[in-house]
């Protein structure tokens, strides 16, 4: 059974960085994509970015785009999500996902069918 957990969260104020890690255990990360997502109080849950099973594809979300940058090893079983210029409205629970699936792709809209317990990630002044 894949076990994801997540951390790296904080407060932080606007303007700052932080950098999510991932770790995962219980079968081999190089045969799942990873995710990253988040859910602000009170608002749906929300794709911020996927990594392909090689870490050669990436996608973000629009509000994210040049800001964040998602990457992982294999061979550690781990993946991070670095995140700059944060701003308040990045604030939420961030939840990292895994999905086990044949294509070196990914997608923020795939049915990701593992994830971890959540960092809470706050920014404010």
């Amino acid at each position: 059974q894949l076990v994801l957990v997540e951390s790296g969260g904080g407060d932080v104020q606007p303007g700052g960085s932080l950098k999510l890690s991932c770790a995962v255990s219980g079968a081999a990360l190089a045969f799942y994509r990873i995710a990253w997502f988040r859910q602000a109080p009170g608002k749906a849950r929300e794709g911020v970015s996927c990594l392909s099973k090689s870490g050669a594809r990436t996608k973000y979300a629009d509000s994210v785009k040049g800001r964040f940058t998602v990457s992982r090893n294999n061979a550690e079983n781990m993946a991070w999500l670095q995140m700059n210029s944060l701003t308040p409205e990045d604030t939420g629970i961030y939840f990292c996902a895994a999905l086990q699936m044949g294509f070196n792709d990914c997608s923020i809209d795939d049915s990701y069918t593992h994830w971890g317990q959540g960092t809470q990630v706050t920014v404010s002044a």
